[in-house]
């Protein structure tokens, strides 16, 4: 049910959906006649598209969750590599049997790379199908085709295709792998998502050494306009919402103890 819930209520608050919501209602208030609700659904449309794509906000309240967790010295030793999934452009890959990546593929790529530097290391790839609307494949499907033509070998893969968010990422993940002590795992994912990645571990008795990749922002932003392209800015605040969203929603329910995870709270390894 919750993750049933949190997909309908993302679906109506993101930046642009809710826009396109307000601005409705005030076309609508304005046919019957309520001029003050009119004007202000259109003012409030106005605000949240004009602040997510004209101004910085976006990479503003993205860049402290990057900035969390920092990433660490390369261990000497590493047992395993999970990669969690949301790289992959699953509907694409459904049809094409290809290995297309989005905006977050980045995870993949550094998963490759670091099992290149660590040949004996497991490489667990978690994500299974997330699409509620059509078809689509998990990355456990799709990533397997990237990273074998990239040379890790079939052998080393550990396929978790069950999960459809981070909490099921990390229960399942532990479930499929059941880490021994004193064993090395780097979890591999955005560092805007790391906060709510690395807690969720966390309290799926799961230990890791966050390895954050796919970086937004440089971490320097200050407020200003037209800093970027309208677009690129909009997909920067869609991303920044989502994810404190997110907390706010895990921290709620109780799934993870504290709103902003950070090193101090425990960091594995």
């Amino acid at each position: 049910m919750f993750y049933y819930l949190s997909k309908v209520f993302w679906l109506l608050v993101q930046p642009l959906n809710l826009s396109i919501i307000l601005l409705l209602a005030g076309l609508l208030a304005a046919m019957v006649g309520w001029r003050r609700l009119a004007a202000t659904g259109s003012m409030l449309a106005f605000l949240i598209l004009g602040l997510s794509a004209w101004t910085s906000l976006g990479a503003m309240i993205l860049s402290p969750l990057e900035e969390r967790f920092p990433r660490p010295p390369l261990p000497e030793r590493v047992d395993g590599i999970i990669v969690l999934g949301g790289g992959m452009e699953g509907a694409i890959n459904f049809v094409r049997a290809g290995y297309e990546l989005n905006a977050s593929g980045d995870r993949m790529v550094e998963a490759a790379v670091l099992a290149r530097h660590f040949p004996a290391a497991k490489v667990v790839i978690s994500g299974g199908t997330i699409a509620m609307i059509g078809e689509g494949e998990g990355d456990a499907v799709s990533a397997p085709r990237l990273l074998t033509a990239l040379g890790v070998t079939t052998d080393r893969l550990i396929l978790e295709n069950k999960s459809r968010n981070t909490y099921e990422n990390a229960v399942f993940s532990r479930e499929l792998v059941t880490p021994k002590p004193g064993e090395t795992w780097l979890l591999v994912t955005s560092a805007f998502h790391m906060p709510r990645a690395k807690a969720l571990f966390d309290k799926a008795g799961f230990a890791t050494v966050p390895w954050p990749v796919d970086y937004r922002t440089s971490g320097k932003q200050g407020f200003g306009l037209f800093r970027d392209d309208p677009f690129g800015s909009l997909q920067t605040t869609t991303t920044a919402v989502r994810e404190w969203i997110g907390l706010a929603a895990y921290w709620l329910s109780g799934r993870i103890d504290r709103l902003f995870p950070g090193p101090d709270a425990g960091s594995g390894g």
